[in-house]
């Protein structure tokens, strides 16, 4: 059967594409076509597979998932010689956010890409161990590189570099080659994500943390520290996820009771 057009990644969000594939429970291949080329495969609405041209399974998935441009195709009852993704689809998703939520803690550190890293000096005398993939990063943590530069001279996935500078952050190894002022903002209180988590659930079923995850995205914000002047924006936004008008009333209703609160 021929290929469909699904959409492009520089105007819909990859997730939101998958969803309603998820659902129908379709058999077939989601290519995307950018500056790298990617698939994600499913049986029956479950994901099987992911290649991107440096990754495989679910590293490539993630990979795929955090691409902001590219144009997205599906070809159905197309099945892969290989299944490179053995766990539940709900499990995929559940570390896909797990992840997403760890880079937002990264984000807050380290809030470019283009950041600048250099070493830090060692003034408490203590011996400190490192892996051989934190000493990569410590060599070319010169002050002159940036992470994305970095992970093309190691050709990794940027989200790697990240993570690692972070741990050498944490350990002291490393120290901002240029710094911001973060202006603090009243945030939300601490329930706020569980009783939206809650409701959303109610009008849109086990869906609904991976909703919220891919809006804080777009947001650029995390759940720890969003803060309050953006809830009501938020939560509008979430209310234009739910389909069904009665149902994405109801939610309305109750999360404006949240903010009342």
């Amino acid at each position: 059967m021929p290929e469909s057009f699904l959409g492009d990644l520089s105007q819909v969000k990859l997730f939101d594409v998958l969803k309603p594939l998820f659902t129908a429970k379709k058999t077939g291949r989601v290519n995307i076509h950018g500056k790298e080329k990617g698939e994600i495969c499913l049986d029956r609405g479950d994901v099987i597979h992911s290649r991107t041209n440096h990754f495989l399974g679910e590293n490539a998935f993630f990979t795929i998932m955090g691409w902001k441009d590219g144009r997205i195709t599906f070809e159905p009852e197309t099945l892969p010689r290989e299944k490179t993704i053995p766990i539940t689809t709900e499990q995929l998703l559940l570390n896909w956010s797990s992840r997403k939520q760890e880079f937002e803690k990264i984000r807050e550190v380290i809030p470019s890409s283009h950041t600048l890293f250099r070493l830090s000096l060692q003034r408490d005398g203590r011996e400190k161990n490192i892996s051989a993939d934190q000493w990569n990063v410590l060599a070319l943590c010169n002050g002159m590189k940036t992470i994305t530069e970095i992970a093309a001279s190691l050709e990794w996935e940027e989200y790697k570099v990240l993570k690692t500078v972070y741990q050498l952050l944490r350990m002291g190894l490393l120290e901002r080659g240029e710094d911001r002022n973060v202006t603090r903002k009243k945030t939300v209180k601490e329930n706020f994500f569980a009783i939206l988590e809650m409701e959303l659930k109610r009008v849109m079923g086990p869906v609904a943390p991976f909703v919220i995850d891919d809006r804080l995205v777009e947001f650029g914000e995390s759940r720890i520290s969003f803060p309050q002047e953006r809830a009501l924006l938020f939560v509008e936004a979430l209310s234009e996820e739910v389909p069904n008008p009665l149902k994405r009333s109801e939610f309305l209703e109750e999360a404006m009771k949240v903010l009342s609160l």
